[in-house]
């Protein structure tokens, strides 16, 4: 995976977490975020078109996911927000030499990434989120219908019982069979299913649930209220064979009140994991937007 990429782990937070990813040094730089349950390896079929399209690629994995530190959770879940998710890349990003940079995130990505946006405007040169709407939007969506085909969101949250649930047949939670192995990739399936069997990972990941219908919930809320807008360029691409337009209608007509600059809008031919499925057309759009078309 990722030739010619450099493999690090990299102290932000004050020293206190070490993100572990990859990286290759090009041209205009871009910051990838990957989705629940995945890891930065879910990038490695992306990454390298997008340095052959002249990019500079940074792929980290999030606090709490992959072999990035993985906090104490904490009662209020903040460790595992959003704003210290984005803090931490922004550090990151700083320690690799890149002041201002794309960022483009996927599913819990796409929250951290949008949130880089309002918290560090002066660091983003434009956004890309891909599967995702602003999480208050989906809190005040939530309905039946989405509260069933979603129940994991609230099984994570909520659950007293989620972790012991999750770490006594990994395998069977996540299907990491051998189906999954060949739709993943030998390598990157490998990468994940290692950091889905420490439970301290599954932990993260759930403070990160946790964090989203709440700490990051209000977050936003704070922002909304304050008349607080995205001010890059956005880039809003969702999945064809996914549900988001299904249960929510146009996703760029609910991006709109967030974001006070161009957004371009795109559907990718795929289901959610996107840079698994087509990475060719997603590379693709995502160097279209970057170079501003």
């Amino acid at each position: 995976m990722f030739p010619g990429f450099e493999e690090w782990d990299v102290a932000v937070a004050g020293g206190d977490v070490t993100l572990h990813g990859r990286s290759h040094a090009g041209g205009p730089p871009i910051v990838l975020l990957h989705g629940h349950p995945r890891a930065h390896t879910t990038w490695y079929r992306v990454a390298p078109l997008l340095v052959q399209g002249g990019m500079s690629v940074v792929c980290p994995d999030l606090r709490g996911y992959g072999r990035s530190s993985k906090p104490e959770p904490d009662s209020a879940h903040a460790l595992h927000c959003d704003r210290i998710m984005a803090q931490d890349v922004v550090d990151l990003m700083g320690e690799l030499g890149h002041e201002r940079f794309v960022v483009a995130g996927h599913d819990r990505g796409q929250g951290v990434a949008y949130r880089m946006a309002l918290d560090h405007p002066e660091r983003i040169t434009a956004l890309a989120v891909l599967d995702g709407i602003p999480l208050l939007e989906s809190v005040e969506r939530t309905d039946a219908r989405f509260a069933t085909r979603w129940w994991h969101w609230f099984f994570f949250a909520g659950s007293p019982h989620a972790e012991r649930v999750i770490t006594a047949d990994v395998d069977a939670w996540y299907g990491l069979d051998d189906a999954r192995r060949a739709a993943m990739g030998p390598e990157n399936f490998e990468y994940v299913s290692e950091a889905l069997h420490d439970p301290a990972t599954v932990r993260a990941m759930l403070e990160d649930y946790r964090a989203g219908l709440g700490i990051d919930a209000d977050h936003d809320r704070a922002d909304r209220a304050a008349g607080h807008r995205i001010t890059c360029p956005t880039l809003v691409a969702w999945s064809l064979h996914d549900d988001l337009e299904e249960l929510h209608g146009d996703p760029v007509a609910i991006w709109r009140p967030w974001v006070d600059a161009a957004i371009t809008a795109v559907r990718i031919d795929s289901a959610h994991h996107m840079a698994e499925e087509n990475p060719e057309q997603l590379a693709a759009e995502l160097l279209a937007f970057a170079r501003g078309r």
